[in-house]
């Protein structure tokens, strides 16, 4: 969610971004996929004509971005950004890059892994309402 909302504000004008992220605002906050959508024909209706690419990239990718709306609140804030995703592969760019040649084919997965035990160690944040989200998540899987 918030890569489409970075790329959607490339699209905006400065002076206009905002009151545009005001408007868009209620997209992505939305509790449920009908009120997403009712919102997204309210700033299609206010923003459609001058920012048509922006409109459209939302439109085009709502197929995937709804499936944030079938989670709780709590644990949409957990989903909405991938900033745990975007810190595990800036740690393994960081393991990598001044590697030319490993050894072995397993080389390369002991390196991700010993990398990964390293930088959780620096994880301590802990993440809001997990015991909730991991519920939740159960019981999709089950």
């Amino acid at each position: 969610m918030i890569h489409q909302i970075r790329h959607s504000m490339k699209y905006v004008a400065s002076k206009n971004q905002k009151a545009f992220m005001a408007d868009l605002k209620p997209v992505y906050k939305a509790f449920t996929r009908e009120a997403a959508e009712t919102a997204l024909d309210e700033l299609e209706d206010r923003w459609g004509a001058q920012y048509p690419i922006v409109i459209k990239s939302w439109r085009n990718k709502w197929k995937s971005l709804p499936v944030y709306f079938k989670y709780l609140a709590d644990m949409s804030r957990v989903i909405y950004t991938t900033n745990a995703i975007e810190a595990i592969h800036r740690q393994f760019r960081k393991l990598t890059k001044t590697k030319g040649v490993l050894p072995y084919e397993n080389s390369l997965l002991k390196l991700l892994f010993v990398g990964v035990q390293n930088a959780s160690k620096k994880w301590i944040m802990p993440i809001h309402n997990w015991s909730l989200t991991l519920s939740q998540l159960a019981c999709d899987i089950f």
